[in-house]
């Protein structure tokens, strides 16, 4: 049976020996190799989901990613400093769990005050590979069961029409935080519990689940509670503003109001896509944000089944300068990204490896390109569950749209921080 270490370190040689064989064309190097890693007796990939943050992430010992990013540094500063606003408000003593190793926040600040100063002075290549080879510890992500790696979707800031009144047209609701959503701290009861919670609502001497979408939506279990922030026209738009986390509404004197995730109802989050797709009424090939809205705008008698399937329900409030991620600093287009707080330490100097779509003028999507960057965890999500999950903030215009509704793309994820000193 291998060791912790032996298969973290085989996480790393395997990959590294896929992507030889990829680059020798499955050469007479790679069959020379491949006895070695077969010969510690295991393999690699994960069998089972990661469940706990000393199991999603592995450090990288040999074969390091060629860091390359394919933005500008100005952008990359902007999402670092928003970074440590967040990092300056805690504890320099809390602890992040980068994989199996802790760190503090003083430490976590640190290694991005340092990366910082780097990319200040506009490095080339050589010098940006070479300083984080000498200075930083890698770890990678342990990625999806059964093939390592990440799936990287996308999201976006939406614009929809609202108002702040209901009438005929505009009568779908979004709604703040109920007073009677509560979160329960199960470690509070039991060690075993330590870190999960529970939201619930009490009903007499009863502690039951908060209202489900279908009873909030089909049944009005929050109407006339005084909740409502806006209403929109379009269920489909309410719909989309839960998935993407936040938005901004355009009145009707042309003024807008950005609302943000503010809780969610505690209930399993489950894709409409996915339900489309068993259902046989999508196809793998044209999923996406737009063609499920398309799907659902042509089959209005579908509607109310496909979007109860999903139980989930999100909470907004209103905000300004936003939008925020869960670390409540805003979020930097392409350089944001959500990952599964349970396990990934929120606001972590990430680079990620995989592919974007190529948008022409006319917004078509005419192929997909392979790009690298820097990026920071500064979100998280219903459906990002997992070591093997990731969305991107792609900002709020069209290609963003477009790019965050078609992204299903898989590649690699790392988390960087300086080596601690001796």
């Amino acid at each position: 049976m291998c060791g912790v270490w032996t298969a973290r370190f085989l996480n790393s040689f395997w990959q590294y020996l896929l992507d030889m064989a990829k680059i020798y064309k499955y050469s007479l190097i790679f069959f020379l190799l491949l006895p070695l890693i077969t010969s510690f007796g295991c393999y690699p990939v994960l069998k089972k989901e990661v469940e706990r943050p000393e199991e999603a992430l592995s450090r990288i010992r040999f074969f390091y990613p060629k860091f390359h990013d394919d933005l500008d540094y100005a952008s990359l500063a902007q999402a670092i400093k928003s970074n440590l606003e967040y990092l300056y408000r805690l504890d320099p003593q809390y602890i992040f769990y980068y994989g199996p190793r802790k760190f503090t926040c003083l430490q976590v600040r640190e290694s991005q005050e340092a990366f910082l100063e780097l990319i200040s002075r506009n490095p080339d290549s050589g010098e940006l590979n070479e300083q984080i080879r000498r200075h930083f510890l890698v770890y990678r992500a342990a990625g999806r069961v059964g093939n390592n790696k990440v799936l990287f979707t996308g999201y976006y800031e939406p614009v929809y029409e609202g108002r702040l009144e209901p009438d005929d047209t505009f009568k779908y609701p979004i709604y703040k935080k109920p007073d009677d959503l509560i979160k329960i701290d199960l470690s509070l009861f039991r060690d075993e519990y330590a870190g999960k919670s529970i939201i619930a609502r009490i009903e007499g001497r009863e502690v039951l689940p908060y209202f489900s979408r279908k009873q909030i939506e089909a049944d009005n279990a929050l109407a006339d509670r005084d909740l409502e922030i806006a209403w929109l026209k379009d269920p489909l738009d309410v719909a989309f503003l839960h998935i993407q986390g936040s938005g901004r509404l355009k009145l009707s004197d042309e003024s807008t109001i950005s609302v943000g995730y503010q809780a969610s109802n505690g209930r399993p989050y489950r894709s409409i896509g996915r339900y489309l797709l068993d259902r046989g009424l999508l196809s793998r090939e044209e999923i996406s944000m737009q063609s499920i809205r398309r799907y659902l705008s042509e089959n209005p008698e579908t509607l109310e089944e496909v979007l109860n399937h999903n139980p989930s329900y999100v909470f907004f409030g209103l905000m300004e300068n936003g939008p925020f991620g869960n670390i409540d600093v805003p979020l930097t287009p392409g350089r944001s990204v959500a990952l599964d707080s349970r396990i990934f330490p929120k606001g972590a100097l990430c680079f990620i490896s995989t592919e974007k779509p190529v948008i022409d003028s006319n917004l078509e999507i005419t192929g997909w390109t392979k790009f690298s960057r820097f990026v920071l965890n500064q979100d998280t999500g219903g459906a990002i569950k997992g070591s093997g999950r990731a969305d991107i903030f792609w900002g709020s215009d069209q290609h963003a749209e477009l790019a965050a509704g078609h992204m299903k793309q898989e590649g690699d994820l790392y988390i960087l921080i300086k080596k601690p000193t001796k």
